[in-house]
Order: C-alpha cells, then structure tokens, then sequence
C-alpha cells in the first residue's frame, strides 16, 4: 500500500520492449535499502524490483500494465514520480492507494494560478462517477484533492512544493496520466450496487 506522496523524482535510462518490457529507473534512494521483489509505485503503478544498482532499479512490465497504463508513453529521459511502500506506524500524509491503475485520464487544461498549476482532466466514462468534489484521486501516483467536477472532468490544484517534487508540475495539455479511484469511494459504490457489477 501507498499513501500518494512522492518520495522521489526519478528518470528513466532505459527500456527494453520485448514480450516483457524492462525500464531501469535512476534514483536517488538508497537501493542497497531495497530487496529484490520490493514493489516500487512508479507514477502510481505498483512495479517489483527485478534488478538494481547504486543509484538505479530495474523493473518488468507485462502487457497487461502496458495496455492499462500509460508506461508505453514512457522513453528514456521521461521523469517517473515514485513512492516506496508505507510501513505500518507510518504517517498516512495522503490517502489510502494500492499502486494498481483503474484507467487512463487525459489533461485538458493546465493554467497557472499564482504559483500554483490548475490542472482538469478528463476521466474514462467507467471512472468519473468515482470522482467527487472535495475526495480523494490519485494522479500519476500523486494523491490529490478534487476541485471540482464537471461531467467526466475534475479539476485539482497543485501547490509549488507539488509541482517541484512531482512531475506533474510539467504536465501539458494532451498528456495521459494514470488514474487511481479512492478505494472508499470504490467500496461504497460495490455495496449500494452502483458500481455495474
């Protein structure tokens, strides 16, 4: 499990297609802190260890994260927000996320705000009526507050420390970012039957 608070800003140095995609993400943890296996959000989608070095981790994607995520996107240089796992006892500075992408949203405004990136995105038809006014979304592995909403678009704020952790903070109109539903709100919609299941 993960929080939505970004613990580092990686870059991406390689990436190998294949039936297995493998991408080697610089960073700056200390991955001798790092075992094998460990999971590793990366831009919100939950990745396991197979490889690392001092100031770099390799992971594996199988089609499937391909074809849910925006991970195609990705080439060598692209910047990664990455977040390791919260240990019991740990401050929860965001909110509840599992690293497990439910879509793919699409920027369509970016405007500055006095320092601050308003940014409205518009969600899959089968995600936007997870998203409320004042809740919780994950983008990109960020945890952010809901603005507002408006059909299939919400908008959200980021604040000049977010927008210099994250790299959100360069996103652009046209740009896909991996969306990741409030699990609460998931939950309330399965029990009152809501939710097309």
């Amino acid at each position: 499990m993960f929080t939505g608070i970004v613990t580092d800003l990686g870059t991406v140095r390689s990436l190998r297609q294949g039936a297995v995609t493998r991408l080697e993400i610089a960073t700056a943890y200390d991955t001798n802190d790092i075992a094998l296996g460990a999971s590793v959000a990366c831009n919100g989608c939950c990745l396991s260890v197979v490889e690392k070095g001092p100031d770099w981790l390799a992971f594996e994607a199988a089609q499937e994260t391909l074809n849910v995520t925006t991970l195609k996107d990705w080439q060598v240089g692209s910047r990664i927000n990455l977040e390791r796992p919260t240990k019991v006892g740990d401050e929860l500075g965001g909110h509840i996320v599992a690293g497990h992408v439910d879509g793919i949203g699409t920027v369509v405004i970016a405007a500055e705000d006095q320092g601050s990136l308003r940014l409205t995105i518009e969600a899959p038809e089968n995600l936007a009526k997870y998203v409320a006014s004042k809740g919780s979304v994950t983008i990109d592995g960020v945890s952010l507050t809901v603005n507002e909403v408006a059909g299939r678009r919400f908008g959200v704020c980021l604040i000049p420390i977010t927008r210099e952790a994250t790299n959100l903070g360069r996103a652009m109109v046209g740009q896909r970012v991996n969306l990741e539903i409030d699990l609460i709100a998931r939950y309330v919609a399965r029990l009152l039957g809501q939710d097309g299941n």
